[in-house]
C-alpha cells in the first residue's frame, strides 16, 4: 500500500505517464516506523519516498521542522514535494552514504564531518524557533523517567527476562531524571546517532529529526560520543570533545554529560530490547552488548554502579 502511494506521488509530481519506469528500492535501516524508499524514475534525479502514519506523534512534525530546519540554514534534505493528508513526502536524495559507513575509517577521515556535525549540532541549539512550529513536548523529569522505564520494561523486562521493579523505586534513578528535568534550553534534535547523519560533497546532514524538542544540548553530545554503532574509542571521544570546545569555545560540564550519556545509553538499550523482542529485528542485537559495555564504562566509580551494574553482565 505505502508503496503504490509513493509512486503514485512520484508520478503525479514528475507529471508522468502511469507506465512510465519507476524503480523502488526499500530503505530497511532505522526503526522509525516509517515507510522509507528510493524511488528511481527513468531519465530523472532519484528521489527518497516518505510514508507515514499518525502510530507515532512524532511523525507528524517531519513536515514542519524540515522547512523550519532549511529557513534556519541547516544542512538538513529539501523536501521537494508533500502531502499531509496521506502521509506522503519526496525528499531530496542525498546519497547512501552515512557516518556509519566510516566506522573503520582512521580518526583522520572521520574528523572532518565530526567536525560539520559539531557545527551543525551547536547551531541547531541556538537557532530561533517560531512561536507557531508544532514539535514534540519538551524534555522533562516525567520525560526522562519515562526513558528509563523504556528501559526497564524492554530490556531488563523483555531482553533479560528479569524484575526491574527495584530499579523504578530507585532514588539515584528518580534524582537523576529531576537533575535533567530541571532544564531544557536548547533545540536538540533528540536521536543524533551516526545513521542519522547522511554525507554529502564534504558535509554531515541531518535527517530523522521529526522528535526534534527542546532539552540539554549535552543529549545529543552524549547521544553521538556513546553512540553503540560507532563503538568510539576513549581516545577518540577526548580528541572529539576537544573539536567540540574549538568549535563551540566551552567543554560540557562532566558530570551534566554523564548524566546525559547514562540517560541515552539506557535509552538506546530500551529501544533494542524492544526491537529484538517484539518486533523480532535481529540487527539490533549485536549492539546490545557496545551498549552495555559502554553503560558500564559511564557508571563506573559513580553511584550508579550498584544500582545498574548488577543488570549489566549480560
Amino acid at each position: 500500500m505505502a508503496a503504490d502511494l509513493l509512486l503514485t506521488a512520484i508520478r503525479q509530481h514528475l507529471d508522468l505517464y502511469p507506465t512510465h519506469k519507476v524503480i523502488l528500492e526499500p530503505i530497511t535501516s532505522g526503526a522509525s516506523g516509517r515507510t522509507l524508499a528510493r524511488l528511481k524514475p527513468e531519465g530523472h534525479p532519484t528521489f527518497i519516498g516518505l510514508h507515514y502514519t499518525d502510530e507515532r506523534a512524532d511523525n507528524a512534525f517531519f513536515l514542519p521542522i524540515a522547512a523550519f530546519l532549511k529557513s534556519a540554514k541547516l544542512n538538513v534534505p529539501l523536501v521537494i514535494y508533500d502531502n499531509p493528508g496521506k502521509g506522503l513526502a519526496l525528499v531530496e536524495d542525498l546519497g547512501e552514504q552515512d557516518l556509519l559507513s566510516l566506522k573503520d575509517e582512521p580518526y583522520e577521515v572521520r574528523e572532518p564531518y565530526y567536525r560539520s556535525v559539531f557545527a551543525q549540532l551547536d547551531k541547531l541549539a541556538f537557532t530561533k524557533v517560531p512561536k507557531d512550529l508544532e514539535m514534540m513536548p519538551p524534555f522533562t523529569a516525567e520525560t526522562y523517567e519515562w526513558e528509563q522505564n523504556y528501559f526497564i520494561d524492554h530490556f531488563v523486562g523483555d531482553y533479560l527476562g528479569r524484575d526491574g521493579d527495584d530499579l523504578r523505586a530507585s532514588e539515584e534513578l528518580k534524582s537523576l531524571s529531576a537533575r535533567l528535568g530541571k532544564s531544557h534550553r536548547h533545540l536538540v534534535h533528540r536521536d543524533l546517532q551516526s545513521q542519522n547523519i547522511i554525507l554529502s560533497e564534504g558535509k554531515a546532514y541531518l535527517i530523522d529529526f521529526q522528535g526534534m524538542r527542546w532539552g540539554h544540548q549535552e543529549y545529543d553530545l552524549a547521544s553521538f560520543l556513546y553512540d553503540p554503532y560507532m563503538d568510539h574509542s576513549a581516545e577518540d571521544r577526548d580528541r572529539m570533545l576537544d573539536l567540540w570546545e574549538d568549535i563551540t569555545e566551552e567543554r560540557p560540564i562532566p558530570q551534566l554529560l554523564r548524566d546525559c550519556a547514562i540517560q541515552r545509553l539506557m535509552q538506546a538499550l530500551g529501544a533494542y530490547g524492544n526491537i529484538v523482542e517484539n518486533y523480532h529485528n535481529d540487527w539490533y542485537r549485536t549492539h546490545i552488548p557496545v551498549a552495555v559495555r559502554l553503560l558500564k564504562e559511564v557508571i563506573a566509580d559513580s553511584e550508579f554502579e550498584d544500582v545498574l551494574g548488577p543488570f549489566l553482565d549480560v
